[in-house]
């Protein structure tokens, strides 16, 4: 065979080849598109599934359990303020319907006293007709009757939250001391529930008292969980409330509950220590704010009182000559007028000294409460204590 020939059958083998290598390409790519085609179908059924249960569940779900659920979520948050908490975490069980009637009646008995008092004084002073009288008695029984009844529930609110107040300080007090003999008593090998029970000393008070009752709750058959919850929430007390619900936690968790609780234990002891030294270190602030309210105030009101009687009588007894064109008109401020300016001055500023100072020292005003009718009452006597001390002082002035 010549070289043509040669050239000729090589080139015939290659057309030939050439052919069958396209057609297999051909074949791949459009599995592979046959490939691509089937995924996006399964993407797009998956996607179609998902709307499908999504639209079921929408269904399931009747728009009035969801109004009902969220009728039930605003319960319980009007359950937070209301007067049945309150009471609870004041440690009163008695029905807030007979509190209510209690302190209505209370506005009625002091609106009739009230009433009683303005007829008795009308008609032993004044001449006047029927209609006048009814009018009194409509406004009394109107506006009056609500300003009282406000002031009622008013001072009722402030003595529940000082009451829940002291009740927190008393429970956080003895807490840590609390939680680590249940952490010693665990630590021995008792379960959690005798721990409890253990670790409750007279010494504790109402938290023994508490404890004792979580006792019995269990003892009867309530599960220690819920016993503790519902103890949690008769105080308003975050540490609490932390402390136990940590507690639950770990009981779930199946943790080693000794070492739980002896950190939670010097945890709330760091903080108590550290606010009592922060309490330490403001002490200047509240012996300036004492001085200044106590001492100070009220014995300077009494010598400008004591300024004034003296310019008032020495420009009374002035002779002026009759060439002379000078004259001493009276003066404006009357004795009894700066007194009481200065009575009220100093009621404002006891008052308002008291609550910075409760504020420095307790980080609360409910916990320096007490300070405002001491501060009132010791200004006061201070006030006309150094009064008549100037009185007699100046006397042979005037």
């Amino acid at each position: 065979m010549g070289l043509k020939e040669k050239l000729k059958t090589a080139i015939l083998k290659l057309r030939l080849k050439r052919p069958s290598f396209d057609i297999q390409q051909i074949k791949e790519n459009m599995e592979m598109k046959r490939d691509e085609k089937k995924l996006v179908n399964d993407i797009e059924k998956e996607l179609n599934q998902r709307t499908k249960r999504k639209e079921d569940i929408k269904k399931a779900i009747n728009l009035g359990d969801i109004r009902k659920l969220r009728l039930k979520k605003e319960k319980k948050v009007r359950e937070k303020y209301k007067l049945k908490s309150y009471l609870q975490k004041a440690g009163f069980a008695i029905d807030p319907k007979i509190v209510s009637k209690r302190l209505f009646n209370l506005c009625i008995i002091i609106n009739l006293l009230v009433s009683a008092y303005v007829i008795y004084f009308f008609s032993t002073n004044y001449n006047y007709t029927i209609y006048y009288a009814i009018i009194n008695m409509v406004l009394i029984w109107t506006v009056i009757f609500v300003v009282i009844l406000l002031i009622v529930w008013l001072s009722f609110h402030v003595m529940l939250d000082l009451r829940i107040f002291h009740r927190k300080i008393t429970i956080e007090m003895v807490l840590p001391d609390f939680l680590q003999l249940t952490s010693a008593n665990i630590r021995a090998g008792m379960p959690i529930d005798q721990s409890l029970w253990y670790a409750v000393r007279p010494r504790f008070g109402v938290l023994a008292k508490e404890i004792e009752l979580v006792a019995k709750e269990t003892m009867g058959g309530v599960e220690l969980k819920d016993a503790l919850l519902s103890f949690g929430n008769k105080y308003d007390s975050e540490i609490l409330r932390r402390s136990i619900s940590m507690l639950i936690e770990g009981m779930e968790a199946g943790g080693e509950i000794g070492n739980l609780l002896n950190r939670i234990a010097m945890n709330i002891s760091d903080s108590q220590i550290l606010q009592k030294e922060m309490s330490a270190n403001v002490t200047t602030y509240v012996i300036f704010i004492g001085f200044a309210t106590l001492a100070a105030a009220p014995f300077l009101f009494a010598l400008s009182s004591q300024l004034l009687a003296i310019m008032t009588a020495l420009t009374s007894s002035v002779e002026i000559p009759s060439g002379v064109s000078i004259s001493f008109s009276k003066i404006a401020i009357e004795k009894t007028d700066f007194m009481i300016y200065s009575v009220t001055s100093l009621l404002i500023t006891a008052f308002f000294s008291a609550v910075i100072i409760a504020i420095i020292k307790k980080g609360s005003i409910k916990g320096g409460f007490k300070y405002i009718p001491r501060f009132i009452i010791i200004t006061l006597i201070v006030y006309f204590t150094s009064l008549w001390a100037v009185n007699q002082l100046f006397a042979n002035l005037i």
